[in-house]
């Protein structure tokens, strides 16, 4: 058998539970696709976007839904051996990529503050296009569970608010385009496990950013998003299901116990109608 094909077989065997039927489940319970959509699977090069590519093709090859897919990667700027690294392991795992190339790398070296919030808003930018320009109506970007979990508890701790990374978004500013999260149930753990099982070898952040800081010595580990990832290893020790009572508490929200909240632009507070009650 073709390594690809073992991969792919190891995906609805051996992580049928932890990865295939968490995948299926995202798009069916968040109604993800629809008949006619064309997809954008944008692949960054690392294991959770990868993971996800052949997801896809595995949805395609044996789901029932009429739906077209285009495996874009987009460079931003790779040095060579993180470009070749990302080319063949497409060709180790069978699946046919379109490569576009930006100057993001060299846009947001010199930045200051915040260069990945920023680095990131251009690279979905370029996504968008791509994916437009190629008749897509959909972009699928691999973030997991444990990408939602840390979101969150970033909000609450470090930007005293309540919110979740969506499983998916309609653009506002790429009107008839939608953003799909469809590894939303998907462990972290799960994908290194498939990783490790199945021999692969993926590139990690590759930016600038990392590349100076790695020289420098001064680790990525003290970035608030690594520091949630310590705080949940350390939950996950005492309390089994931590990581998904997380995500459920933003999925049964009572609005009577909130002080406030709002709702696009509206500012709601409970003293609104505090002495209307009984």
């Amino acid at each position: 058998m073709e390594r690809y094909k073992e991969i792919e077989r190891s995906i609805i065997t051996s992580y049928r539970k932890r990865i295939w039927i968490k995948f299926v489940k995202a798009i069916q319970e968040f109604e993800m696709i629809q008949d006619g959509d064309k997809i954008a699977v944008c692949i960054s090069g690392g294991k959770d976007s990868m993971l996800m590519a052949k997801c896809f093709q595995e949805l395609k090859k044996h789901g029932k839904m009429n739906f077209d897919l285009v495996f874009l990667v987009m460079n931003p700027g790779y040095n060579d051996l993180n470009k070749e690294k990302i080319i063949s392991n497409a060709k180790i795992l069978n699946i046919p990529i379109t490569m576009f190339e930006t100057n993001i790398f060299d846009s947001v070296v010199n930045i200051d503050d915040h260069p990945c919030y920023i680095c990131a808003r251009m690279r979905r930018g370029y996504l968008y296009n791509k994916a437009q320009e190629l008749g897509c109506n959909k972009i699928a970007l691999g973030h997991h569970l444990d990408d939602v979990i840390e979101t969150i508890l970033m909000g609450m701790l470090y930007g005293a608010q309540m919110q979740t990374m969506m499983p998916k978004v309609k653009s506002t500013s790429h009107p008839g385009m939608e953003l799909i999260r469809p590894m939303y149930y998907i462990k972290e753990e799960d994908i290194i496990s498939w990783k490790k099982k199945n021999n692969l070898d993926f590139i990690q952040c590759a930016c600038r950013f990392t590349e100076q800081c790695a020289k420098s010595d001064n680790k990525i580990g003290n970035s608030k998003r690594e520091e949630m990832k310590e705080l949940i290893k350390n939950l996950r020790k005492n309390y089994r299901n931590v990581d998904m009572n997380i995500l459920r508490s933003t999925q049964n929200v009572n609005l009577d116990t909130l002080i406030s909240y709002r709702k696009k632009d509206e500012f709601h507070h409970f003293l609104d109608d505090y002495n209307k009650q009984c």
